[in-house]
């Protein structure tokens, strides 16, 4: 990606340059410094690219398959995979790309390898710019459904939900172009860092309190019961643990890409973060990972998503 601030992985593999060193990397090599950098090579970023495309590519067909599922909830969660199966698809496709300059089977100039660049590098940009605003949606969605549950059918329209989809769509694309096309601008990844931290903080801020109001009212019906210390400590637990899996696999997927965007604003020629950018494309197969993980948390837990998924699989349409 452009955004990145390192070489680009297409036109490095024409040059047969190593792709996955970023050129501000080069103050750690001047200085000596030793560095930790976990190798990703092209057959993985393939294969986690093309599990992730399937899997997403199901949810998708699944949601559109079952009337049911036509909901504005499962508006938001279709567009989820739809966004993490656009982020999978134009790695795959630039990873092939790659694979076949490599292996001598494609032949292409320069100046269509860039512009076949930029295209992937809008396609990657935003769908992770949407990708993450459907999580975002998601969970304001959820938190409106339990706060405002006897007007969240009037609130939570179909029409409004479709209205924000596209919303969310067209923006991600129109800031995902100007992030490309000023990438070498600090202002540029300020943003993005921004963004991701206010998603960060707007998830954590929802889901932390539907928590407390859901151990609130499991306290409250413990009490009916007069079993208040056993239920309301054990679903209080489990409630914490399913929070903390949750933002704990955002954070941890999606941060190292951010930190990677805020440490080439804060220290670009520093050797200790000359080091850390070696490792940029572990950190974007952390987010191809999260694709790959996002279904499970947010899709397959539906019993009836999971009987469609099986009608899909068995082609019984």
């Amino acid at each position: 990606m452009a955004v990145q601030g390192s070489q680009r992985r297409l036109l490095g593999s024409l040059n047969s340059t190593p792709t996955a060193i970023p050129q501000l990397g080069l103050a750690a090599n001047q200085t000596g410094a030793r560095c930790l950098e976990v190798s990703i090579s092209d057959g993985l970023f393939l294969s986690l690219g093309l599990v992730s495309l399937v899997e997403n590519a199901l949810v998708v067909a699944t949601i559109a398959k079952n009337r049911n599922l036509h909901s504005p909830m499962y508006c938001f969660i279709c567009c989820l995979p739809l966004s993490d199966l656009l982020v999978s698809g134009s790695n795959v496709l630039e990873t092939a790309v790659i694979l076949l300059l490599e292996a001598g089977a494609l032949v292409a100039r320069a100046a269509v390898l860039q512009q076949l660049d930029n295209v992937i590098d809008v396609i990657t940009c935003s769908s992770m710019l949407s990708s993450l605003c459907f999580l975002g949606a998601i969970a304001v969605d959820r938190y409106i459904s339990i706060f405002y549950a006897l007007r969240y059918h009037s609130i939570v329209t179909l029409p409004r939900a479709r209205r924000a989809v596209a919303a969310i769509w067209v923006a991600s694309v129109v800031f995902s172009t100007l992030f490309i096309a000023y990438y070498d601008h600090v202002a540029v990844l300020l943003c993005l860092v921004v963004f991701f931290l206010a998603m960060l903080v707007l998830m954590a801020v929802l889901y932390v309190h539907m928590l407390a109001r859901a151990c609130q009212h499991a306290q409250g019906i413990a009490r009916l019961h007069k079993r208040q210390r056993p239920v309301h400590q054990g679903f209080g637990l489990k409630g914490a643990v399913t929070l903390t899996i949750l933002l704990g696999i955002f954070f941890l997927c999606w941060g190292p890409f951010f930190l990677h965007l805020t440490l080439i604003v804060l220290c670009p020629e520093h050797p200790t973060c000359g080091c850390i950018f070696k490792n940029f494309n572990l950190f974007l197969a952390l987010i191809i990972c999260n694709a790959i993980i996002d279904p499970l948390i947010y899709a397959f837990h539906s019993q009836e998503l999971r009987r469609t998924l099986k009608e899909v699989l068995t082609c019984s349409w």
